[in-house]
């Protein structure tokens, strides 16, 4: 069913946008209409781009939009080397990188998953006592590449990771399946 939805409903749209007929009156010489003459929605738009039309136009590209369109997704982490444990300055630096590696994958997994936010609030007397919140990223990361590895001043590395679409559309439906 969200199948057919889901082709139904740009098809649907881009035939209503594309039928579509305005009709303008005018006496501006910009325009070059006559009174009473028919000109396209991307004409208008062209023209006014406050129109409803404008926002028509916009909403016509999105459902028209393919997965080629979008781009990769790119997440980056940070970690500090001094805070990292080990016994040697070699070993803090590597855990540096895999924390920031790890904080790179937090990253992408709440960029396609989603984040879930849990909040309490305690009210005595009409004053607020405690207030919490938390967050949580929940999801399977998978074909992510390392795009570079760069230390960040004297005590920090950055690691810049990305995803394509093919992998992102895969991920998602294995974790629709899971659900």
């Amino acid at each position: 069913m969200k199948k057919s939805f889901s082709i139904l409903l740009p098809v649907v749209a881009s035939i209503a946008l594309s039928s579509c007929g305005h009709v303008l009156s005018t006496n501006n010489a910009n325009l070059q209409t006559d009174t009473n003459s028919i000109i396209t929605p991307a004409e208008l738009a062209a023209n006014n781009e406050n129109s409803p039309t404008s926002s028509l136009n916009s909403v016509r590209e999105i459902f028209d939009a393919n997965s080629e369109n979008i781009p990769t997704l790119t997440a980056v982490g940070y970690a500090v080397v001094s805070s990292q444990p080990g016994q040697s300055e070699s070993q803090r630096r590597l855990m540096a990188i895999r924390s920031a590696r790890m904080a790179a994958m937090r990253d992408l997994a709440e960029q396609i998953h989603g984040l879930q936010v849990d909040s309490s609030t305690t009210v005595i007397d009409l004053m607020v006592q405690n207030d919490t919140f938390r967050g949580i990223v929940s999801g399977t990361i998978r074909g992510a590449r390392t795009v570079r590895i760069n230390p960040t001043g004297a005590d920090t590395y950055e690691i810049v990771l990305e995803i394509d679409r093919e992998m992102i559309n895969y991920l998602l439906n294995t974790g629709r399946r899971v659900v």
